[in-house]
């Protein structure tokens, strides 16, 4: 019946249905995207709360919408293989939606926006299921919607040079948090993007920049430790090529791009030391 019901939703253009109240539609749109299945996720749930938000049809709500949201950054937080990923992963994702609405339209108090920051910081240093694609119920991709909506929160208007500087430190400290293996679904690439709105906004100086560069640098090299160390390094090289590409050939760059080019090419170096030997 529910699947019914919003395939015609879905079928008139994803106007907003007049049979019900918009606080049941939002309820159950919350819940589905929390659903093992992508077609009520992926495909309904999510672009429904998407458009609605993009359409001004929470303007006046905004802030209950995203507070919900921010509440589903938490279900089940600290689990690795189970449903509720999915949960917290869409959860971002419509949140990012509703700090884009205020950032093309000021409709909220820059304390709330902050807080919701902080949430989304702490979930995705927390997130513990990295998972990307999973068979027969399809992405959760939890790192790379937490770094997008990252890359949303890096456009408000509401944050300055140290709010910028953190979410910085947030994607360094992403690249050495325990995970359950690689990140292997475009995740690095997703990570190095939410970056590049930070460096847009011209805010964080080289001064900065740098030794940033050689904190990633630094978990990049160490390959101490038990086990495999490509599962420990990996991660922060894929991110340092990914963030160097986009600085060298984004049409849109920031102002610090030839310096941070310089600080990008000779961390590779660094890194692929073994590669870039005369004579390999």
């Amino acid at each position: 019946m529910r699947s019914g019901y919003w395939q015609q939703v879905l079928a008139g253009g994803l106007r907003v249905p007049g049979d019900r109240p918009l606080d049941d539609l939002t309820a159950e749109l919350t819940s589905m995207l929390g659903s093992p299945d992508p077609d009520e996720r992926d495909a309904t749930a999510y672009p429904a709360l998407a458009t609605w938000v993009g359409r001004g049809v929470y303007d006046d709500l905004l802030a209950g919408l995203g507070d919900g949201m921010a509440a589903g950054l938490r279900v089940g937080i600290g689990g690795r293989d189970g449903d509720t990923v999915f949960r917290r992963s869409f959860s971002a994702l419509v949140l990012a939606e509703c700090i884009d609405r205020d950032n093309a339209h000021r409709l909220l108090p820059g304390s709330r926006v902050l807080e919701w920051g902080d949430r989304l910081a702490g979930w995705f240093l927390r997130e513990q299921d990295v998972r990307g694609f999973v068979p027969g119920k399809g992405w959760a991709h939890a790192v790379a919607h937490g770094a997008d909506a990252l890359g949303v929160l890096a456009r408000s208007p509401h944050l300055g040079t140290p709010e910028l500087t953190v979410l910085l430190d947030v994607m360094a400290d992403r690249l050495t948090a325990p995970a359950s293996g690689v990140l292997m679904a475009g995740e690095p690439d997703r990570m190095a993007a939410a970056t590049m709105r930070v460096l847009r906004r011209n805010q964080v100086p080289i001064t900065v920049l740098e030794p940033w560069v050689r904190r990633v640098t630094a978990v990049a090299l160490d390959t101490s430790g038990p086990g495999d160390p490509y599962r420990r390094t990996a991660d922060a090289e894929a991110y340092l090529r990914a963030l160097h590409l986009q600085v060298a050939l984004s049409p849109d760059q920031p102002a610090c791009r030839a310096d941070l080019l310089l600080v990008l090419v000779e961390a590779l170096r660094r890194t692929n030391a073994d590669l870039l030997r005369a004579g390999v």
